[in-house]
């Protein structure tokens, strides 16, 4: 034990007299360094410097610090290492300073200058000007004392304190190993060593960093993962955790020795997994235990994968938002919802005009020979006016980003947009404006779709958002190729609906033909997506009679418009005939009926499935066919699985008509009813389609309530014109985009005064006729048409003759005077008269030769008791007209 304590106490003495050099020397070293370089950076010292009389300032300065610091000596010295200033030797000022001066003058330098007792420790530093040249040189020295004389007044303390140790040693020793075999539990030297040294590797080769912190939040133990993890400096046991330099939040959930599991925290660039619990229940005390885990390329690849599944969310969301119309401005500027904010900051959307039109675009859009480009979407996270607004002319010039895309059809990359010189020079005003609200970056790709090119979308980034990468291109790419596929689909059929609109325009009636016996107004509204099969008509009868006429054929596109045309063509064919309504109607089915059978037959060469054909088969079609006669006020209408008309009566009530609905045009199989109403002077009759009052959110009976309150409410606002009534309907129940064509036709009856007409009933006797006649030429003198009166004698002469001998009773003449002079001869009887040339030998036939020669026009119509052999003229007599008939 003796031996022991010799040995100590002189380790103790040799390990003390390093140690004090060691401390002392660091010590010297850090206070001299740390003192030079805070008095080189002291702006009075640079102004001293660079003044007349640097010593003037700079002695006093050095004596203060000296005395204030227990510094040996303070020296100032100029760039050339004169010294301005000199505390232990003020006579050497004017000399030139020892040591390296050329490395001093770099940067802070550090110098040991060795004595037999003692040495000298000296650091220098550099005064520098704001603009980086050398003003001076500060040099502050100290001197270090032996360490052996430091620890000599130590060695009786230390020979006592051995003594009593080897006292206490002794004793301890014994005390020691019993309590030692108490604690390891009987465990030997062997036993402890082996376990102590599984436990150091463990601790120390776990790739976990643990850290044990005691119950006053001091660090207790920290393996080396730990001090790697958080780069601790060593020495840092016993050190509070507040003091280690961590991450706020780091530190206090250490300190709080609260448990944790998994809480991702930020430390030294990494991001750290930290998982903390108590050891009190352990045996271990009060305190905790910290299990560190870095997760940061773990973090990076779930960022990455994150990332990528981002994308595939936004490719996805674009397939389902993108395209949802087939409108061409609607499809771009769904691209643009899309890409903003989740990929872009901004994105601009370009195209060829001939593509807005639904043409296909030229090559080379957008350049000297190609077609305009226009903008027409734009999106962004706000508004920002430096971006060219929507319908601006967007031609991009040559070398641009945008103009490179269309030239080589691939996605054009530009990380930084203040180097794209070719990008700024098109347009310096634009560029300079878009950089100066934080645009940095962008990805310019060509809207591409079977071989053409029609226009561009472009990519911004802005401000704090990173700019584009190579990862990002792809991801434009694919969301530019399936808009173009998108647009192309929108630009194909706005073409396709522009040709059905322009047909279904051009086979609608340009303006109503004049007539006398209602005043009318219509409006039509082609659907949005597709025009549809909806015509009106309104057709002059004989008699100052006129036809209103709506019709529907379902379905949209060119053979819907196509086969409008026919049916109205049809209609107006048949109603040449004169033919009742509900006869109209049954002609009408069995011409659809044979184009559905001629349509659907299979071709020659097409296999006979008639599929193609069977497409273009007339289904659905549907019409509503009125009559007025404005002599009687009559008005006769059927309708063929047609919605029924509305009457606003001159009282202001509005009625819905109760027709027999009829089937549909082609179904056959049940006949047509007429349904015949006496109208009052001033009604209004309102004919229209299903699209006026049928729709997704509406159905016919909500339908023609909202139209009766809408014409009762146009009566009540104005004077219930045609017109207003077709505005007020109009603004009630149309939207602004309808998913169905609608036609609207507007009506009001007018009734031909009492002295307009004149009518007589004919006896059934030759002999009767010459005193028709003469009444007949009476009211024409009161008509003011004498001059009318012998070819009016000469027609009705004829026509009442022959309903005599060939007709039936009642014989029946009427007279009309409106724009024209109307003559009806009606009689019981249905034989049709017809037109011959009569031989020169044959004594009669040449009767309705002269009707025809000398009136405008004459025909036949049947009724339901016989028919009318009518004829009109005009209200003057031609010259020279039995003139002509003889030549």
């Amino acid at each position: 034990m003796l031996v022991v304590v010799v040995l100590l106490v002189a380790a103790a003495l040799a390990a003390l007299i390093l140690q004090a050099r060691s401390y002392a020397t660091r010590d010297a070293e850090h206070r001299t360094r740390a003192a030079a370089i805070a008095l080189a950076h002291v702006p009075t010292v640079l102004d001293a410097m660079d003044s007349a009389d640097p010593t003037a300032v700079l002695q006093p300065l050095a004596v203060a610090v000296r005395n204030s610091t227990g510094f040996d000596y303070v020296v100032f010295a100029g760039p050339d290492g004169t010294r301005y200033a000199s505390t232990d030797h003020p006579e050497l000022i004017g000399q030139p300073v020892y040591g390296p001066l050329q490395e001093e003058l770099k940067g802070p330098v550090t110098l040991t200058m060795n004595n037999p007792l003692s040495h000298d420790m000296e650091s220098s530093a550099p005064v520098t000007r704001p603009d980086g040249s050398v003003a001076g040189l500060v040099q502050v020295g100290y001197y270090v004392e032996s360490a052996l004389g430091a620890v000599g007044g130590q060695l009786p303390l230390l020979l006592g304190g051995a003594a009593a140790a080897l006292v206490a040693g002794t004793a301890g020793a014994v005390l020691v190993r019993r309590r030692l075999r108490h604690q390891t539990r009987g465990l030997g030297p062997a036993e402890m060593t082996r376990m102590y040294e599984h436990h150091d590797a463990v601790l120390h080769a776990v790739r976990e960093g643990v850290l044990i912190i005691g119950e006053d939040g001091r660090v207790v133990l920290a393996n080396d993962e730990a001090r790697r993890l958080l780069e601790l400096r060593p020495g840092v046991e016993e050190r509070p955790v507040a003091e280690l330099g961590l991450d706020p939040g780091l530190a206090e959930l250490l300190a709080s020795g609260r448990s944790a599991t998994d809480e991702v925290h930020r430390a030294a660039g990494r991001l750290l997994a930290v998982n903390v619990r108590s050891t009190a229940p352990f045996g271990g005390g009060a305190g905790s235990v910290a299990t560190i885990r870095d997760t940061t390329e773990l973090r990076a690849l779930a960022g990455q994968a994150e990332a990528a599944q981002a994308r595939l969310r936004l490719l996805y969301d674009a397939g389902l938002r993108v395209g949802t119309t087939l409108d061409v401005v609607q499809t771009a500027q769904e691209l643009t919802d899309v890409a903003v904010p989740r990929f872009a900051d901004f994105a601009t959307v370009e195209l060829a005009e001939a593509v807005l039109h639904g043409d296909e675009p030229v090559p080379g859009p957008g350049t000297a020979d190609g077609p305009q480009v226009r903008r027409v979407a734009v999106g962004g996270v706000r508004e920002d006016p430096s971006f060219r607004p929507v319908g601006a002319r967007n031609d991009p010039p040559p070398g641009t980003p945008e103009a490179t895309a269309l030239a080589t059809g691939q996605a054009t990359l530009v990380t930084d947009l203040r180097r794209s010189r070719a990008w700024r020079d098109a347009d310096p005003a634009t560029a300079d404006r878009m950089l100066a609200s934080g645009v940095h970056s962008l990805i310019s790709a060509p809207l591409t779709a079977r071989g053409l090119t029609l226009g561009t979308v472009t990519f911004w980034r802005a401000r704090e958002s990173d700019a584009f990468e190579d990862e990002d291109v792809a991801v434009a790419e694919e969301l530019v190729a399936r808009t173009a596929v998108c647009l192309d689909n929108a630009r194909r059929y706005t073409r396709e609906h522009r040709l059905a609109e322009a047909l279904q325009r051009s086979l609608l009636p340009r303006n109503v033909p004049e007539q006398s016996a209602v005043d009318v107004a219509y409006r039509y509204r082609p659907a949005r997506q597709g025009v549809g099969g909806d015509w009106f008509d309104v057709l002059p009868l004989p008699g100052f009679r006129v036809a209103l006429v709506v019709g529907d054929v379902v379905g949209h596109g060119l053979h819907a418009a196509a086969t409008m045309g026919r049916l109205r063509t049809a209609v107006l064919n048949f109603s040449a005939l004169d033919l009742p309504p509900d006869e109209l109607l049954a002609r009408l089915d069995e011409l659809v009926t044979r184009l559905d059978q001629n349509e659907a037959a299979p071709a020659d060469g097409d296999g006979g499935d008639g599929s193609e054909d069977g497409e273009r088969a007339v289904t659905g079609a549907t019409c509503l066919y009125a009559i007025y006669d404005p002599a009687s006020g009559t008005c006769a209408m059927a309708r063929a699985g047609h919605p029924p008309p509305a009457l606003i009566l001159p009282d202001g009530r509005v009625e819905i008509v109760d027709l027999p609905a009829g089937p549909l045009l082609g179904v056959g199989g049940l006949p047509f009813e007429t349904t015949e109403l006496q109208l009052a002077p001033g009604t209004t009759v309102a004919l229209y389609t299903d699209g006026l009052v049928t729709g997704r959110d509406r159905d016919l009976d909500n339908g023609l309530t909202a139209l009766r309150r809408a014409m009762a409410s146009a009566r009540a606002e104005g004077d219930g014109s045609p017109e207003d009534t077709c505005r007020a309907v109009f603004d009630a129940l149309v939207p602004p985009h309808p998913r169905d064509d609608i036609a609207l036709l507007v009506a009001r009856t007018r009734l031909l005064e009492p002295d307009q007409v004149a009518t007589w009933d004919v006896p059934f006797d030759f002999a009767a006729v010459s005193g028709i006649r003469r009444a007949c030429a009476d009211q024409l003198t009161v008509w003011g048409l004498e001059e009318l009166s012998f070819t009016t004698e000469l027609i009705l002469s004829e026509l009442i003759t022959n309903a005599i001998r060939y007709g039936a009773e009642p014989v029946r003449v009427r007279m009309l005077r409106d724009t024209s002079l109307v003559c009806e001869v009606s009689d019981g009887s249905s034989t049709a008269p017809h037109l011959r040339y009569a031989a020169t030998t044959d004594e009669g036939g040449r009767g309705l030769f002269l009707v025809a020669q000398t009136a405008e026009r004459w025909g036949t119509r049947y009724t339901a008791r016989g028919k009318v052999i009518w004829s009109e003229q005009t209200l003057t007599a031609p010259e020279f007209q039995f003139e002509a008939m003889v030549l």
